[in-house]
Order: C-alpha cells, then structure tokens, then sequence
C-alpha cells in the first residue's frame, strides 16, 4: 500500500511539473535510476534524493544504501563542464546596427541542490540569460568595438551570467561568439572603408619611400662633397710639402756654395798673408815674385769658377 502509494504521489509530481512548463524538464542521458536498496552512482554524477517527498541528501559517487519506498531518486545532476549552442539572435550595436549573432557557452553545475530546486531547467535558463545579456552588452558598443573588443565582450557576458546563475548553482565557465552577420550594405560600406585604409596606408608608404630616397640622394651627394673637399685639401698638403721640400733643398745648395766659396776665399787670404810674411832671399826674390804671381793668378781663377757656381745655384 504504502510502495503504491509513494509511485502514485510521484508521478503526480511529475505530471504537474510537466503541465506548469509545458514540457519535460531536461535530465541527463541516464535518465532517473530505481531505488534497488544498493546503488552504484558514476563519477562526476550528482543524485538528489527524495525521502517521503522532501529533500533528504545527495548521493556521492560509488557505492550507496536507500531505504525503499520512502526514498526516491528525484533528479541525476551532470557535474561535467556542460557545451551550450546559443541560437542566433539579432542585437542592435551603439550606433543603430542590426547584427545576427551566436555563440557558445560553457558551463558547469557546482550546486546540485540549487540546481535542482533553484530552476526548472538550469541549461535552458542559462541560455535564455546569455541572449539577453549578449543583447544588452552589444548596445553599449558601437560596430567597431564590436570587432576590435570581442575578447572583453565575452568577459563581460560571463561576469553577467555568473552573477545571475549564482542562486542557480550554475558558473559559466566561458563565452565564445561564433559569428557575427551584418547587414549588406553595412558590409558594402565596411569595405569600402577598408579599400580606402588600405589606400591611404600605400600613399603614405609611398610618400615614405620619396622622402627616404631623397634623404639618401642628399646624403650621398653631401659624402661627394665631403670626399672631393677632402682629396683637393690632400692635394694641396702635397703640392705645398713638394714646393717647400724644393726651397728647402735649394736653400742647403746655396748654403753650401756659400760654404765653400768662404773657405775658398779663406784659403786664398792664407795663401796671400803667408807670401807676404815670408823673408826674401836674395836671387830668389824674381822667383818668388814669379811663383807668387802665378799661385795668385790660380786663386783668383779658382775663385771666379766658385762665384760662377754659386750664381748659377
């Protein structure tokens, strides 16, 4: 009686909870096991457990002992991270774009007990509230934020989810958009304005390009100039060392005529101070007179040919 009793008050539940959402309530693929006394629960498997109607505990995994009829397995709770396809919804950005967007999320019950009793459907909430959230998080952005901030956009959308799913012991884990649709024309103008990027980026290149080879053509003519100055001021070092190393050496030859003109002229006044100092002996006076005639005639050639030599040098 009493075993018939708790099946009849089960499936009454049941009934209910199906008439109030108009749809089953969404269950793990093992669906709800029987109470046969000695129970085997999977890993990362969470089993809520029902006595006389109310909440009583929730199965570890491994081995477990219920009492039967009185306890009732009433929800089996997944405790892997859980992959969610959010369908595609339309958003208006900041500035008045309609856009078709989708994503996935991933998320994870850390509550079996919230969600079990929290929410009718813990997937299905979480979806509904990652669309509305992602809808309003796009109308904060204009179309180029959109694109350029997608990493911060799914952060935003998973601190959102996470502070509405905490009563439903549900965390999102992550958000990922997949794709994002805009309207034609919307495309139309995004490339053209891209064409005109692109165009701008290779006048500028260009430009660039100019200036760098007018700054080489400068800087290769200013080394010219800098070589050419430098050669000619070698040059002129040379030709001034050349013409001094000339006088130079013209100064040590007439030096040295004049040198040699002076001990010429010395030798030639000895020559002459001893003959005149010297005594004259008798009958050898005409041949001293003579041969003193003769030595000075010599000097005095000898001299002419030293002047000759010098102004010559």
């Amino acid at each position: 009686m009493l075993a018939r009793a708790a099946r009849g008050t089960g499936a009454l539940l049941l009934r209910g909870s199906v008439q109030a959402s108009g749809r089953a309530p969404r269950r793990a693929s093992s669906g709800l096991p029987r109470n046969t006394v000695v129970l085997f629960v999977p890993q990362q498997e969470a089993w809520v457990v029902e006595r006389m109607g109310r909440f009583h505990r929730i199965l570890e995994p491994g081995l477990n002992i219920l009492i039967p009829v009185l306890d009732r397995i009433r929800y089996v709770q997944s405790l892997k991270e859980i992959v969610i396809n959010v369908p595609e919804q339309s958003a208006v950005t900041l500035d008045n774009v309609t856009l078709q967007i989708d994503g996935v999320l991933y998320l994870r019950i850390m509550d079996p007990y919230k969600a079990s009793y929290g929410v009718e459907d813990p997937e299905y909430a979480v979806t509904q509230l990652a669309q509305t959230t992602m809808r309003s998080e796009l109308g904060k952005l204009s179309l180029d934020k959109v694109f350029r901030e997608r990493e911060s956009l799914n952060a935003s959308i998973v601190d959102a989810i996470n502070q509405a799913a905490d009563c439903w012991g549900i965390r999102c884990l992550r958000y990922e958009i997949k794709d994002i649709h805009v309207p034609p024309r919307v495309k139309e103008s995004m490339q053209m304005q891209v064409e005109a990027e692109r165009r701008k980026r290779a006048t500028v290149l260009e430009s660039e390009g100019t200036r760098e080879s007018a700054i080489n053509v400068a800087e290769g003519k200013k080394q010219a100039q800098i070589l050419a100055s430098e050669a000619e001021k070698a040059e002129q070092i040379n030709q001034a060392a050349g013409e001094a190393s000339a006088v130079l050496a013209k100064a040590k030859a007439k030096a040295e005529a004049i040198r040699i003109l002076a001990a010429a002229l010395t030798q030639h006044a000895m020559g002459v101070y001893g003959a005149l100092t010297k005594a004259p002996v008798p009958g050898a006076q005409d041949s001293v007179s003579s041969g003193s005639s003769r030595d000075v005639q010599g000097t005095d050639a000898s001299l002419d040919e030293e002047f000759d030599r010098v102004k010559l040098s």
